[in-house]
Formats: C-alpha cells, sequence, structure tokens
C-alpha cells in the first residue's frame, strides 16, 4: 500500500511539473544591438526549472515628452515565475496594473518575483515611474505555426526583414494569404490590404518604426492576431471601408502625432478582443467617412482589453462623416470589460474616456459601455456626449447622439473635469442616456451630480439607477 501510495504521488508530482509550457522567442545579434533596454533584466521559468533570459524590448512612450519604457514577450500554459532586476536605482513600491489582476509581486532586494497562472499584460511600474515601466505580455501558445515555404503563406522568420519597395516601405498582402511574423520577426514596414479577402496577419513578430503598422482597406474577413506593432509614425491599425475585421491579442506602442492604435472608417462587422493599445493619440476611434472612405460604421464590439492613452482618448466616436452625400449612422458598438490605464488630454473640446463627439452630420446610436474600469486621468473627463461642430476638423455639426448606455463604470482617482452631456441646438440632440451602477471612488453614485456630470441644453431622457 505505502509502495503504491509512493507511486502515485511520484505520478502526480512529475503530471504537475510537466503540465506546463514555455515558450521563449529568439533574438538575433542585429536586433540586440538596435532595440535592447537595459532597465531591466527579466528571466521566466516554469516553476523548479532553470531561469531563462528574456529579451527587454526598447518601446517609446508619451508623445508630451517620448521616454524609452521596455517591454518583454513569451508564450506559456500551466504556471510560470517571472524575476524581474531593476538595474537602476533601488525598488521602493511596486505597481502591478490592471489593478483589477491584483497581483501582489515578491520583492528580495532589488529584484522582484510573480508567479503566473494564466496569460497576462501587465504594467509593472516601479516607485511611481510610468514612462520607464515595464510592460510584460505573457502570451498563451500559438495555436496553430504555418510551414515556411507553404504557397499560401507569406513567411516572416527571425530577424529583421525590409521590403524591397524602400520608397512605399510596405509589403502588400493580396487575397487569400497567411502572412506569418515568427517570434523574433522584427518588420521594418507596413503591412498594407487593400482590395483583398480571406486574410490572415498572425504569429508573434513585431512590426517596428513603420510609416504605420497594418493598413486594411475596402477589404473583407481579414484576422490580426498576436503580433506587436513599436514606434510607428501613424497609425498601429488604419481600417477604411472593411467589413469582417477580427484584432485580437495585438499590442501596442506609439509616441507620435496621429499615431493612433485603431482607427476604424466606415467599417462594419467588427471584433477587437484581448489588445493591450498604449498610444499618443485616441487608443481606438470609430468614424463614418474619411478621405477614400464612406458608409455606415456598425457592429463593432471591443471587449476584454486594456487602453492607455498617454495623449487624447482611450476611446473616442463620432467625429468624422459624411457632409455632401448621404448622411452617415455610426450604431451598434459595444464596450466591454475594459481596463484604462490613463486619459492625459489638455483640451477640453476633446477629452473624454469614453467620448462621443457626433460631427459632419453623423447620428451615433446604440452603443453600451459595461464593466469599464478607469484608473487614471491626468488630465480630461471620464464621459463625454456632445453634438459638435468643431471647425478644426468638422464641416458640419452632427444629427445627434441617442440610446447609450453606461453599466458598471468604476473611477479611482482625482482632480478630473466634470463629465458633459451636451446637445448642438433643439434638433441635434442628446437623448435616451441610461446610467447603472457608476462608482467614483468606491461611492456608488446616486445622480448625475454625484457622478460628476454636467448635463446642458439639447439633452433629453437621462435614466439614472
Amino acid at each position: 500500500m505505502k509502495h503504491t501510495l509512493l507511486l502515485l504521488f511520484c505520478l502526480f508530482s512529475f503530471m504537475t511539473a510537466t503540465s506546463s509550457e514555455l515558450t521563449i522567442y529568439p533574438v538575433t545579434k542585429d536586433i540586440i544591438y538596435t532595440s535592447h533596454n537595459d532597465d531591466y533584466t527579466v528571466k521566466v521559468r516554469v516553476p523548479g526549472g532553470k531561469w531563462q533570459d528574456l529579451f527587454e524590448y526598447n518601446v517609446r512612450v508619451d508623445m508630451d515628452a517620448p521616454q524609452q519604457a521596455s517591454m518583454v514577450q513569451f508564450d506559456f500554459s500551466g504556471q510560470v515565475e517571472v524575476m524581474i532586476k531593476k538595474n537602476n536605482g533601488l525598488i521602493q513600491k511596486v505597481d502591478v496594473r490592471p489593478l483589477i489582476t491584483k497581483m501582489e509581486p515578491i520583492i528580495k532586494g532589488n529584484v522582484l518575483f510573480l508567479t503566473l497562472n494564466k496569460p497576462q499584460k501587465l504594467s509593472i511600474e516601479f516607485n511611481g515611474d510610468r514612462l520607464h515601466n515595464l510592460h510584460l505580455f505573457a502570451n498563451e501558445p500559438e495555436k496553430e505555426v504555418p510551414l515556411e515555404g507553404d504557397s499560401n503563406v507569406i513567411f516572416f522568420g527571425p530577424g529583421i526583414h525590409k521590403p524591397d519597395d524602400l520608397p512605399g516601405i510596405q509589403f502588400n498582402i493580396p487575397s487569400n494569404k497567411t502572412v506569418y511574423l515568427a517570434p523574433g520577426a522584427i518588420l521594418k514596414g507596413k503591412l498594407v490590404v487593400d482590395k483583398a479577402e480571406n486574410v490572415r496577419i498572425i504569429g508573434r513578430g513585431i512590426i517596428d518604426q513603420a510609416q504605420r503598422g497594418i493598413e486594411v482597406t475596402h477589404s473583407k474577413n481579414v484576422l490580426i492576431e498576436g503580433i506587436t506593432v513599436v514606434n510607428p509614425d501613424h497609425y498601429t491599425v488604419y481600417g477604411g471601408e472593411s467589413q469582417g475585421l477580427t484584432i485580437r491579442n495585438l499590442k501596442s506602442f506609439s509616441c507620435k502625432g496621429w499615431s493612433d492604435g485603431i482607427d476604424l472608417m466606415s467599417c462594419k462587422d467588427v471584433l477587437i478582443e484581448d489588445v493591450f493599445l498604449r498610444n499618443s493619440d485616441d487608443c481606438i476611434a470609430i468614424y463614418g467617412h474619411r478621405w477614400d472612405y464612406y458608409g455606415d460604421a456598425r457592429n463593432i464590439t471591443v471587449k476584454n482589453s486594456i487602453l492607455w492613452a498617454d495623449v487624447a482618448h482611450p476611446i473616442n466616436i463620432g467625429l468624422h462623416g459624411n457632409t455632401e452625400g448621404k448622411n452617415e449612422v455610426i450604431e451598434n458598438l459595444n464596450f466591454k470589460n475594459i481596463d484604462i490605464l490613463e486619459h492625459d488630454e489638455d483640451d477640453p473640446e476633446y477629452q473624454g474616456c469614453m467620448s462621443i463627439c457626433a460631427g459632419d452630420k453623423n447620428l451615433v446610436r446604440n452603443v453600451t459601455f459595461e464593466n469599464i474600469r478607469v484608473e487614471s486621468i491626468q488630465e480630461g473627463q471620464l464621459i463625454h456626449l456632445k453634438v459638435v461642430y468643431n471647425s478644426k476638423y468638422s464641416a458640419a455639426p452632427g444629427k445627434g447622439i441617442e440610446n447609450i448606455q453606461f453599466k458598471n463604470i468604476y473611477y479611482q482617482g482625482y482632480g478630473e473635469n466634470p463629465s458633459l452631456i451636451e446637445g448642438y441646438d433643439s434638433k441635434c440632440i442628446v437623448q435616451n442616456i441610461g446610467f447603472d451602477n457608476i462608482v467614483i471612488n468606491g461611492v456608488r453614485a446616486r445622480s448625475l451630480t454625484e457622478a460628476g456630470i454636467v448635463e446642458r441644453d439639447g439633452v433629453r431622457d437621462i435614466h439614472f439607477k
């Protein structure tokens, strides 16, 4: 009996020890010499295993005064332990965000230890410094690794890749292709999907210092999954008049003017899921017509994501539309289970963590914000609903905003400007706005006033639970 119990115990211990899977990305010498940040030394292991070094990638953040932050990535399942050594200065305190993760690191001298039991996207901030922090992306294992040489696959292996057409600085992707960015692959150019369909852009590689990260225009059924975009001149994902776009597990950093995260113009049937966007302009912007793209925007869901606007809005809806042809509708938008780590916008006309500015004869309707947690507003507003004529960006006021629901909204902080609800005139109004469980600094608000919301002219049917 003793031998049987011992055998079962040993078998259980072996299964527990081997149930974790850990994948470290390869790093070529050209990347080491050009992209490393030495602020931290980061290692990871399966519990009881050998520590393995991660490559600390340099990412630039915050347009107001661009700074060098760090980023590491790996894949795992089961359980892993992470060791982080701060190479400059002493550790006095550590914040691990989003705060909902409730991570409790162990600190020993100048080294921090974390245990992860599931994929996580974390900002690890030492001594209150959010500009030189460590971004830790622990991905789930890749579900698919295409074969190099497959005629349907455009394969980028480890190392730096540059496009052949240097004046364009872009890789053009035709229909029915899978683009695979292997772990350790670095693209120095944007990916362009134009008038194409059934395209997948997948992997664990990085697009670095491109004009834009990925353009999806006049296209259908496009998947973007797993990759990272750092230091683009402008947008991370630029979507124009496209349908059936899925963006999953995308990581993004930017620090330049108009370097938005995901901008969608006249797009339909979009899913954005499990993304981490730290941008120096809007993290997610949804518009009608702009430039060469026309039509309504509808059926867009953003969920289970982390948004960090060093400048401008985490979420911005409705400013651009069609004033010369058919007026456009932006409708059926859902934002669920989102952590907003920062909002910093110094211009009162453009503020709002959750901002709907209806301009250019747009009608914005049927929008839900649910389970949204806002951790910091450096400067700005929690909520901004306004029918607006913006002389800088618009040719006409919007037609209206209607049927907007806010449920389970949590904000912990001080110093923000009052939230705003305002119509344009007696015809272009804001109406049927619902608030359910708005919690400010741990206190459930019972009115607009307690929620810090100012109601102005052109507003009807406000419902507050």
